[in-house]
């Protein structure tokens, strides 16, 4: 009767994971089906193209293992660092841990020994010993944990400066925006994703060595109880087993990074309604914001569904293969040495050593058993380490060609457009050229970095000293000139010759008001040392502030080194007089004002410009104010059409312009 209710059990298992792994396929065909008959409003524009997804590969092989190791230099980039002598710290808690493991077991067999033999002084003698290193073992498991913790926050504070020296050098992070459309949720990668493969790195360093370890010193202690045979035996469980699982565990790593996209998304919806609160607010746009955020989420909650469902299917898989059949693999080869009565080893035992051997050897096996398990499972972390490591790497890519001018981005037809010749278009084809006191475009075209061409061929100068006025209808490419001439955008051809960098300034509409103090608003992007190193002192701050009519917020702070949020604290209007502040402190030579006076008074604004003119900044002005006119000396006007004008202004200009 026992045997035919253990055939039924057995049988009933098999039937029950039968089915569950039918209605898993059903489960995924149901979803497919439903994802590829559905087309409706809730596909989102953040998702990247189904060629993207073909192009992402995260498995558990030659390139991974190629990827991983460019990215440990950076994280351990010399032999001698701090991250190295975690590393041996942890390696010698593992060894030490392992020994203790085994003394535990020895100890732990002669414990029970003396009990069941009533032998007093051989239980109290090891008894005693197991009191005496307990405050080690304790001591050895914490210093463990303690390194594995250290060296995580290490490798990720090694990565994330690495990551961010190359995400803020010049106009990056700019360009990984608003140039190149290859990575989404820059924040994700830069935060959530890098913990997480940094956690995922240590974590598979530790699970490895200390099975690894155990296997070792288990095989030797083994081998001279038991022979070699059982050892053996295991580790060809372990090599055909580990080959199998890493079969099936092949979707985990696409899984993972699809994963942390659809996390991306999420939470960059909810911050772009953060960000414009006020705009959706004015709109009563809560319902539709609901639905995109609703569709965001559902996405990322149906692929989850799948990924707890296909890890609850291979959690079966793996419970019985390395768990389970491990430890049945261990009591045959364990008790194939005590049931062989001709055994040498054991022809001439009495039953107490027979008892006690069995306990050593078999706790031994268990351990080993159990560490095949772990190593097995770790196969598991690795692939979805994988994932991680694609996202990595990726990033790491952008941000060097990004970093050498190379973006890659969707580009419009070059078919003939309102009449324009078809133009060859390569980003980068220009010439920049750094000269001082002027501003020259030699026959460059102005387009958009997805090919969009606004004007075919701009030809014109401008020296230190003369004012320029921007005109033009919305979408003409007056922002895509200024983004040219800020060298945030491409060049696609010609030549431009201006300035450094440093020595143009860009005043928008909005005005940024950096975290920090009130003086900082006045000097950002310079730090209070770069005040000092240019000998500017707090008096001439506030003599920028008066000249804008902002002493006052001085005397209401009571000091330059109050802590606001000054987005808030401060209007519209004294924004745009700060930032105005903000360019005399910098006096460049030539500087973009983008609408930035349209709150601010005819009186203040007739001041400002004039005071401009005083200390030599020369301005390129876009505003439809026709009080600015008198500040100008020409005037660059955009049809929207690919056509523009460029002349000096007169009194029939302004005529013509009021």
């Amino acid at each position: 009767m026992a045997v035919v209710s253990k055939y039924l059990t057995a049988k009933n298992s098999s039937i029950a994971g039968a089915i569950l792994i039918f209605l898993y396929l059903l489960k995924q065909r149901q979803r497919s089906a439903k994802l590829n008959s559905k087309k409706s409003s809730s596909e989102l524009l953040l998702n990247n193209d189904q060629k993207d997804v073909k192009k992402e590969r995260a498995a558990v092989d030659k390139i991974f293992f190629v990827r991983i190791t460019r990215i440990l230099r950076i994280m351990v980039p010399r032999l001698f660092c701090k991250e190295t002598w975690y590393l041996s710290m942890i390696a010698v808690m593992l060894v030490a841990r392992t020994y203790c493991d085994v003394w535990m077991i020895q100890n732990g067999t002669m414990i029970e020994s003396g009990i069941i033999s009533r032998d007093i002084k051989l239980f109290k003698r090891h008894f005693y010993s197991y009191i005496s290193v307990i405050p080690g073992i304790a001591l050895v498991n914490n210093l463990l944990k303690l390194g594995l913790n250290e060296l995580k926050l290490c490798f990720r504070e090694r990565l994330t400066k690495h990551l961010y020296e190359e995400y803020l050098k010049g106009y990056t992070y700019y360009k990984m925006g608003n140039l190149d459309n290859r990575i989404a949720n820059a924040d994700q990668l830069l935060t959530q994703d890098v913990e997480k493969f940094c956690n995922s790195v240590v974590d598979l360093y530790s699970n490895l060595s200390k099975p690894l370890l155990d296997i070792g010193l288990y095989i030797f202690k083994l081998t001279t109880a038991i022979g070699a045979q059982g050892p053996a035996t295991m580790m060809a469980y372990l090599l055909i087993s580990g080959l199998f699982l890493t079969r099936l565990r092949r979707p985990i790593g696409k899984m993972t990074v699809t994963e942390q996209k659809y996390e991306g998304e999420y939470r960059y919806v909810n911050s772009r309604l953060i960000t414009n609160s006020e705009e959706i607010a004015f709109y009563n746009g809560n319902v539709r914001e609901k639905q995109t955020i609703h569709a965001t989420f559902k996405k990322l909650v149906d692929h989850l569904h799948n990924f707890i469902f296909f890890r609850f299917s291979m959690g079966m898989v793996d419970s019985i293969i390395a768990k389970y059949l491990a430890t049945v693999v261990g009591y045959l080869v364990v008790s194939r040495p005590f049931l062989n009565l001709t055994h040498p080893r054991h022809i001439h035992s009495t039953h107490a050593e027979l008892l006690e051997d069995y306990y050593q050897s078999g706790r031994m096996l268990l351990r080993m058993s159990q560490a095949l398990g772990r190593i097995v499972l770790a196969g598991r972390e690795m692939t979805r380490l994988s994932g991680f490591t694609t996202r990595i790497t990726e990033l790491m890519k952008v941000l060097k060609e990004l970093n050498s001018g190379k973006y890659e981005r969707t580009m419009v037809s070059q078919s003939e457009k309102d009449g324009l010749e078809k133009l060859i278009l390569q980003p980068g084809s220009g010439q920049i050229i750094h000269i001082d006191n002027i501003i020259k475009f030699e026959h460059t075209p102005l387009v958009t970095p997805n090919g969009d061409i606004l004007i075919k061929d701009l030809t014109f100068e401008v020296k230190s000293g003369t004012n320029v006025l921007v005109c033009g209808p919305n979408g003409c490419g007056k922002s895509s000139l200024f983004r040219v001439l800020g060298e945030l955008w491409p060049l696609f051809g010609g030549n431009l010759t201006k300035p450094e960098r440093g020595k143009l300034f860009y005043v928008p509409q909005r005005p940024y008001m950096t975290l920090g103090t009130l003086r900082d608003q006045v000097i950002y992007p310079d730090t209070y040392e770069d005040q000092k190193k240019k000998g500017i002192s707090d008096h001439v701050l506030k003599e920028y502030l008066d000249n804008v009519q902002l002493g006052h917020i001085l005397d209401r702070e009571g000091s330059w080194n109050t802590v606001q949020d000054w987005m808030d604290v401060l209007s519209g209007g004294e924004k745009q007089r700060m930032a105005m502040a903000r360019l005399f402190y910098h006096k460049p030579q030539f500087a973009i004002l983008d609408e930035c006076t349209s709150a601010v008074s005819v009186d203040v604004e007739d001041y400002i410009y004039s005071h401009c003119r005083k200390v030599g900044i020369t301005l390129f002005t876009v505003s439809h104010r026709k009080s600015l006119w008198k500040h100008h000396e020409i005037y660059l006007h955009m049809d929207g059409r690919g056509n523009y004008e460029f002349k000096p202004i007169t009194d029939e200009t302004v005529e013509f312009g009021s």
